[in-house]
Formats: structure tokens, C-alpha cells, sequence
């Protein structure tokens, strides 16, 4: 749905009638996904790529956002420390965290209230840890994100980061929230606390540990670069979900290839053997019926030598990895994929 109505909008004049439509489109299917990564968070099945963040840069990107989030009559400040230390983070998975808990923070001040963000390089000692289990002493930053709201009482508190727990009415709340904060948090070996107490207000506090590899700052040149178009390579699709297939065609010929389409492997066999020029990359699906991906990139690598291989999954590569142990040394991408992913992903494959 999506990669669709990325499409559509992009090949929109900006004053079609439709434009709305379509961009309305694809904020509900971004709200979508958005709840399908919470369950996959959670269950650990969700990709994670972390990196070196600064945690301050990182709020600084989604401030305007959170003002939104919370509306005008909630107080935001932000009280980032200085010189604050990089944390290995993925960056999609902190602002999630970040957007749950403001969310969780709005809904606790219906009547206004203010919400307090801050971060501090803070260093834990062996007393300090002694009584808690999994937390070692070392260098950490601390995210605190504070709220003015109605507070939890002890029973509540003990249950919040259970999923599907929610003390929201019906219809409000998925119950997936802190739950999925909680998981991302541990994902990321970090550790969060809540400190409420009822009509006092609720202060989450999570600690990512320090790591000592550099930020990387991209450049204004850098985030305007256009994405890379291809130059009349040709690419074998195969996936059998229609759909997806569709949509995957239609990115990679707007970007300058040639596709051949196939809907499982003997059908990508067939396609292949009746093509008389050359086939540059193979895109294939990994989980298909009658014959997996990783089986049909063996047949096809053993006709045609120097083909290039990428694979696709709506699973991860770690989940996938027991029946598919090749994939570890290809390049893969997982499902749903940006049309920017799939040309960039594609582009440094051939390259490569």
C-alpha cells in the first residue's frame, strides 16, 4: 500500500485534486506499518540497525513533531546536556520510544500540564547497580521524559510494560505502547525505570550505555543527493505476491532498469533460460512456494556466473538465516521497503 501510494504522489502534479487522497493514503498505511513494527519490536523479529547517535541531534530532528503530538496546551522543554556522549542506537527505533512516551505523557494531562525532556551523561557506580539485575557499572546517557499528569498508583506501574495492558478506554489505546518502548529499550541493551506516584505526576527514565565510536554527521549536500538511477541493467523480479511484485516493478523501471518478472522459481527459471541478453541482478523473494529463493540463486548463479543476488523478506535476515544460511553473505532488504531502499539497496549491489 505504501510503496503504491509513494508512487502516486510522486507522479502527482501538486495541484491534482487527488493529491490529498493519495497523501492521506499513505499516512494511513504509515500508521499501519508503524503498529505491525510495534508487534514486531516487541516480539524481536523487527530488523534493527543502530548506529552512532547523539541522542540531542536526534531530538532536535522530532521537536516540531512532538509539538504536534501533544497540542498547544501542553508545555514542551528540553534541557539536552552538553557535549553529551554517542549511544549505539537505531534511529527509527529512538524516536519510537520517544513518541510513545510523549503520547503516554499527552494522554495523562488531558486538562495541560508540562512535559520535560532531558538528557546527561551520567556514570553508574557498583552501588548503584548492586540491587539491579542486568545493569552493569560504566558510562551511560540518561533520556528522562517527565510528565505533570494524573500518575499511576503501585498496581498500574507493575503492569505497564506487559502487552496489551492499557488503562485507556476502549478504542484509545492498543495497549502496544510501553510495551514496545520496553522492548526496544532491551534491544538496545539499555535499562528504563518509572518513578509515579498518583496526581504527582510519571518521570521514565532509560539509560543507553555509551558507546565510543564516533557520530557520523551528515552533510546538507549529503541528505540532498539524488537517489542512484540504474542505466539500463536488467533485473530479474521474482516474488509471488502480486502486489508487491507490482510495485517493486514499477520503483526499479522508474529508476532507469529493465525488469523481467517472474511469480515463483521454476517461472524464473523458465524466464531466465528464454532470455537471450544478459541478467545483471537477481531480486527474489526467499520464503516462495514450489521452490525457495536461496535454491533458485543457486541454479541461476550456476548458469550465469557472474549474477548478482539480492534477497527479500518480510522476515528478518536473523529469523530467516537457519534454512537460508547464504543469505549472511548476500545482500538482503527487508519487506516493505521505500522505493529510496530498494534503487539505493539495488545500486550498490550492481556496483559492488
Amino acid at each position: 500500500i505504501n510503496g503504491f501510494a509513494e508512487l502516486m504522489v510522486a507522479r502527482m502534479p501538486s495541484d491534482s485534486p487527488f493529491r490529498s487522497m493519495a497523501e492521506n493514503i499513505l499516512q494511513s498505511g504509515k500508521v499501519a506499518a508503524d503498529l505491525v513494527q510495534q508487534l514486531l519490536i516487541f516480539s524481536r523479529k523487527q530488523e534493527c540497525r543502530p548506529k552512532p547517535l547523539s541522542l540531542n541531534a536526534e531530538l532536535e530532528s522530532i521537536q516540531k513533531m512532538l509539538r504536534r503530538i501533544i497540542g498547544e496546551h501542553i508545555t514542551l522543554e528540553m534541557k539536552t546536556a552538553p557535549d553529551l556522549w554517542p549511544v549505539l542506537l537505531d534511529p527509527a527505533h529512538f524516536q519510537q520510544v520517544v513518541v510513545n512516551l510523549a503520547v503516554n505523557a499527552r494522554d495523562a494531562m488531558p486538562d495541560g500540564g508540562r512535559l520535560t525532556i532531558e538528557t546527561a551523561n551520567v556514570t553508574l557506580s557498583n552501588t548503584y547497580v548492586a540491587n539491579r539485575l542486568d545493569l552493569r557499572p560504566g558510562d551511560y546517557v540518561l533520556l528522562s521524559i517527565s510528565d505533570t499528569g494524573i500518575g499511576m498508583p503501585p498496581e498500574v506501574k507493575e503492569h505497564i510494560f506487559e502487552p496489551f495492558f492499557t488503562t485507556k478506554e476502549k478504542g484509545r489505546g492498543t495497549g502496544l505502547g510501553l510495551s514496545t518502548v520496553y522492548g526496544i529499550v532491551r534491544q538496545h541493551n539499555g535499562h528504563i525505570w518509572v518513578y509515579s506516584e498518583v496526581n504527582e505526576g510519571t518521570t521514565f527514565k532509560i539509560y543507553f550505555p555509551r558507546t565510543e565510536t564516533e557520530v557520523m554527521e551528515r552533510t546538507a549536500e549529503e541528505r540532498n543527493v539524488a537517489l542512484p538511477a540504474g542505466s539500463g541493467e536488467t533485473i530479474l523480479l521474482v516474488e509471488d505476491d502480486p502486489q508487491v511484485r507490482t510495485v517493486a516493478q514499477a520503483i526499479l523501471t522508474e529508476a532507469g532498469y529493465t525488469v523481467l518478472e517472474a511469480e515463483n522459481g521454476p517461472s524464473a527459471l523458465d524466464v531466465a533460460g528464454r532470455h537471450s541478453g544478459d541478467i545483471h541482478l537477481l531480486l527474489t523473494d526467499v520464503v516462495m512456494p514450489d521452490m525457495s529463493g536461496t535454491l533458485l540463486a543457486q541454479e541461476l548463479k550456476r548458469r550465469r556466473p557472474h549474477l548478482k543476488i539480492v534477497f527479500m523478506s518480510g522476515y528478518t535476515k536473523g529469523s530467516i538465516a537457519g534454512h537460508a544460511p547464504s543469505i549472511e553473505e548476500t545482500a538482503f532488504i527487508s519487506k516493505p521497503f521505500t522505493p529510496e531502499a530498494l534503487t539505493r539497496k539495488v545500486r550498490a549491489v550492481l556496483d559492488a
